[in-house]
């Protein structure tokens, strides 16, 4: 293990000058020509609200959520972001919570394939494609509205005072120190038993403020408030360190189970407004920091999380949260750690914007890459957008930039790069010492094709023919006459690449 992981593990403007023009709804089509080779694509697909699974039987979600990833796949995108802890529930077989109902239509109730777990399933069809899979949850909801029925063993009905009713939703007490500790277990228990890429939270802590409503917590802040030292003025203070402390123990959460599992928060888009905070952006709205008592800033300064990815979903020229503004705002914040921006697709595509938001992204020294809601809009190909991702955007393949802050290395280079023929199959084959529980070791490969007497250049997207777990690639039967030089590369567990191996071939 290296110094990296293993201090992971102790650790407890130039902007693209685009005008988009017309008045039909178009999304215009790019090139692959100096497409970025690293850049993280995702796509989240939430489960809460959602009433399509729990009308499936396990073999119809089965295909569905094979379907789901091949799409994602064909329209570029590299990690898919699933949501799969609605409300303090599960999509996947769990001892501490039930199954979700937005699974399969009543809380508690099982797949009626006994042997179906969803987000094993799901792990293995984005693996097998060379994509990740981000466990989202969301830390403190029970209830989107508290009419909602809770399964016989639910937490809820054991320690009902651990609880508290905000408006028409049921939510854990923040200030409970045994809150944070439930959480970080279920977060331990995911790790554990399945191989996701990262946990994922979005911006949901504290839950958005009603008007004319406090938020319950007297009975929490009057316990612990004062032996933690803030004073009867400081519930604000207090509530920050609140989630300061449960963001800090769900790191140190992961890099004790496995240190190479990221942890990711995508944050609402603004951290403070200037009148709040000089140092904030020059808008004009709700504040994370005030308003949801998340100091995203801390924890990017601090190493807490492993990626940001602040949603963005305003359209540019916004009166009270221009897009482009905060884009620059998150973009000289980013403390030298992973920064994607999240988009709105159908504001920005309703607006003609999402190709020249794109472009903004890629021309920010600091930000590497972007992510896309709702996922779902991908998979319908709304007004075009995955045919425009394919084609345009997406054109060529991109690989997720390396988490260089928690290891910064290479893994061995593949050995014995061959051609196989078989009666009706012409394929590469490598040797590599894989091992799952090493993630200094190869996880996935990248294979490139280079034609005769092209430069072989493997920092150029567009030469990408695949990204694999397997260490095997089929090749193409293009007459027997055509010559090409392949090359292969090994990825650890934090994307970054080995040297490469090349062979010349004839297909």
């Amino acid at each position: 293990m290296s110094k990296h992981i293993v201090y992971l593990f102790l650790l407890s403007s130039v902007l693209l000058s685009v005008s988009a023009c017309g008045t039909t709804r178009t999304i215009p089509s790019g090139t692959a020509e100096g497409a970025p080779k690293h850049e993280f694509r995702g796509a989240w697909v939430q489960t809460v609200g959602q009433s399509r699974y729990r009308q499936m039987n396990s073999a119809a979600m089965k295909h569905y959520l094979s379907e789901m990833v091949r799409k994602f796949d064909e329209a570029g995108i590299n990690a898919v972001i699933f949501q799969i802890r609605p409300e303090a529930d599960a999509f996947y077989r769990s001892d501490l919570e039930p199954w979700s109902r937005f699974l399969t239509g009543t809380q508690g109730v099982a797949p009626d394939d006994p042997s179906f777990d969803p987000l094993a399933f799901l792990i293995d069809e984005c693996h097998k494609r060379g994509m990740e899979l981000h466990a989202w949850m969301n830390p403190y909801r029970v209830k989107t509205h508290v009419n909602n029925g809770l399964a016989p063993d639910h937490i809820y009905w054991r320690n009902p005072e651990r609880f508290v009713q905000y408006g028409t939703q049921l939510f854990f007490d923040p200030g409970l120190p045994e809150n944070r500790g439930f959480i970080c277990e279920v977060v331990r228990d995911i790790v554990t038993r399945y191989n996701v890429d990262a946990i994922h939270m979005d911006d949901y802590f504290y839950p958005y403020p009603i008007a004319g409503e406090a938020f319950p917590d007297d009975r929490s802040f009057n316990m612990y408030a004062a032996s933690q030292g803030f004073s009867p003025s400081q519930r604000g203070e207090w509530r920050r360190n609140n989630v300061n402390l449960l963001i800090q123990q769900i790191k140190l959460t992961i890099a004790s189970t496995k240190p190479w599992v990221r942890f990711g928060i995508s944050p609402f888009g603004i951290y403070r407004n200037k009148r709040s905070d000089p140092q904030g952006s020059d808008t004009n709205g709700l504040q994370n920091y005030d308003d949801l008592y998340a100091d995203i800033k801390l924890w990017v300064e601090k190493g807490w999380i492993d990626y940001n990815l602040p949603q963005l979903y305003w359209e540019r020229g916004h009166a009270a949260a221009d897009y482009t503004t905060l884009l620059h705002w998150w973009n000289e914040h980013n403390f030298e750690q992973p920064l994607y921006i999240g988009q709105d697709l159908k504001r920005s595509i309703d607006r003609n914007e999402l190709d020249i938001k794109i472009h903004q992204t890629r021309a920010m020294p600091h930000v590497h890459g972007n992510c896309y809601w709702y996922g779902y809009q991908i998979l319908d190909n709304f007004e075009g957008v995955a045919d425009a991702m394919k084609n345009g955007l997406h054109k060529a393949p991109s690989l997720i930039p390396a988490y260089t802050h928690m290891h910064e290395g290479r893994p061995g280079r593949v050995k014995k790069l061959n051609q196989v023929f078989t009666e009706d199959m012409h394929f590469l084959a490598w040797e590599h010492q894989k091992q799952l529980r090493d993630p200094e070791s190869a996880q996935r490969f990248v294979v490139y094709r280079f034609a005769r007497g092209e430069k072989v250049d493997i920092g150029r997207a567009e030469n990408i023919v695949g990204i694999t777990p397997e260490n095997f690639f089929v090749l193409p039967y293009e007459g027997g006459t055509n010559r090409y030089t392949y090359v292969v590369t090994a990825l650890d567990a934090f994307w970054n690449e080995s040297k490469a191996r090349k062979i010349k071939v004839k297909l």
